[in-house]
């Protein structure tokens, strides 16, 4: 009896450890029964759908956008605040935002398809598969805002922003690339900064606890996205960072 517990013990704890890695492995396959994903292809020309992106690895700059501007990349794009402002002031750059939400990525899509500047492509796919859609050296930046912060303690193992995803950001980005994050949740902030503890491949170049109050001057300081705004006038401070890859 008690070896048969030990078994159980044991297999739980191994299907813990896959639903976390799962995302971030070879053989993991987009399942899905949604109508919108059907309603993206509308928009085909600019919307890569599952690992439709990952055909791209290595070769944005080459087949995607025909030309070597530097390749900057938005996780969790969400209403596309950023991604649509940023890329319409900057149309010198290639742009690839992604975001696993249906309808949102929808919707998102609609406002993306009126843009005068088109220097982006927009992938409904999960973050996770950062490494796979990208190739060594191949991404200048990586933006992070807001990311659901999975609060309750039994879903953190869902957070992004781990050890593997660090691994991921830093094969991907250039020397000298960056990653820049921004979110309004303290418990996450503090994991994120554990994550950082004992990590030799990053300069933290910028961590602050109220972005706005010490750090008006920085990039990060320069936007507010939909939800910073609610956040803000909420007088909820906003926490960033800046890492540096030391390739």
């Amino acid at each position: 009896m008690v070896e048969k517990s030990v078994n159980l013990e044991a297999k739980s704890e191994k299907k813990k450890s896959n639903d976390k890695d799962r995302a971030f492995s070879h053989d993991f396959q987009y399942s899905h029964d949604n109508p919108y994903h059907e309603k993206l292809e509308i928009f085909d020309h600019f919307v890569l759908r599952d690992d439709e992106g990952e055909t791209y690895q290595n070769k944005w700059q080459a087949e995607v956008f025909n030309n070597q501007a530097p390749l900057e990349v938005e996780i969790g794009t969400g209403y596309g605040h950023f991604m649509i402002e940023h890329t319409q002031k900057h149309p010198h750059i290639n742009f690839v935002g992604l975001d696993h939400r249906f309808k949102r990525s929808f919707h998102l899509a609609k406002k993306l398809a009126k843009l005068e500047h088109k220097n982006f492509r927009y992938l409904r796919a999960r973050g996770e598969r950062l490494g796979f859609l990208f190739g060594e050296d191949e991404v200048s930046k990586i933006y992070y805002f807001f990311p659901d912060p999975w609060p309750k303690k039994r879903h953190r193992k869902k957070r992004l922003f781990q050890k593997r995803f660090l691994d991921e950001a830093f094969r991907v980005l250039k020397p000298g690339g960056e990653i820049l994050v921004k979110t309004d949740h303290d418990d996450y902030f503090s994991w994120m900064l554990d994550e950082l503890k004992n990590e030799k491949r990053f300069k933290l170049e910028l961590k602050t606890f109220d972005l706005h109050t010490e750090a008006p001057e920085h990039f990060l300081s320069s936007f507010v996205t939909k939800f910073e705004k609610i956040f803000l006038e909420k007088n909820v401070k906003i926490k960033a960072l800046t890492l540096k890859s030391l390739k």
